[in-house]
């Protein structure tokens, strides 16, 4: 079934876009930088901490769109990158946000900033969120190369050596990656929307299929600021 055209995304309120201003820049960018970075935080977060949030609002535009007011997003491996469409989300659509990430570092830098915008980020695994949701985000989550390095090497990036490349692990962080997925989306009522990146497509699709559930995946994508992986929106029926 087709969906109907979509039609250019509306402004964010002004009182959406000072907070999201306002938290980029209560960040303490000096302690996420080991948190990202191996090295050159400090220059990493100068050069994309304006991305971020021109990017992220640009995604929370067109999420207004599509989600209904008054519903509930899982957010897995929230961080940074998500402030703009967790904002838009609990101010203008008045959605309860459930965003997770593994790093209690990040998390309680996110918090900090945060404190006064009503988004609890929590430390953990989104496999033990409570409750449905009608909107489901998981992006560059089931690619990242710290969680699993040998799946984005692989997937992602297509440049496994065969001669050193670890089957075992591969087949370990599958399992993981499956398990996650598949615990995530048993919380996304039907119909509804599941936002992810273009390369963890092949994850929706399995499980599509999988359990003969019908999708659409919108043609129109969106950058996002760190990884540069297109975010894209998919109907689940």
């Amino acid at each position: 079934m087709a969906n109907p055209k979509i039609k250019k995304p509306p402004r964010l309120s002004t009182r959406t876009t000072q907070q999201i201003r306002k938290i980029y820049q209560t960040l303490d960018y000096e302690a996420l930088g080991p948190i990202y970075c191996d090295e050159g935080g400090d220059a990493f977060w100068e050069d994309r901490r304006g991305p971020c949030q021109k990017l992220g609002i640009a995604i929370a535009k067109a999420l207004k769109m599509r989600l209904a007011p008054q519903g509930r997003s899982l957010y897995v491996g929230a961080g940074v990158p998500e402030i703009p469409p967790l904002l838009m989300e609990r101010l203008e659509l008045h959605r309860t946000v459930c965003p997770y990430n593994l790093r209690q570092a990040e998390v309680e830098i996110l918090n900090h900033a945060g404190r006064e915008s009503s988004i609890p980020f929590s430390s953990g695994s989104a496999e033990s969120a409570t409750g449905v949701f009608d909107h489901l985000w998981i992006v560059s989550v089931l690619n990242d190369p710290e969680e699993f390095p040998n799946l984005s090497v692989l997937f992602s990036y297509g440049r496994a050596d065969p001669l050193a490349f670890d089957t075992s692990a591969f087949s370990t962080e599958r399992e993981t990656g499956l398990r996650l997925f598949a615990n995530c989306m048993a919380k996304l009522t039907k119909p509804g929307w599941l936002t992810t990146s273009v390369e963890e497509l092949p994850w929706v699709e399995h499980w599509c299929q999988f359990h003969h559930q019908s999708y659409h995946i919108e043609e129109a994508t969106y950058p996002t600021a760190l990884v540069g992986d297109p975010v894209c929106f998919i109907r689940i029926e």
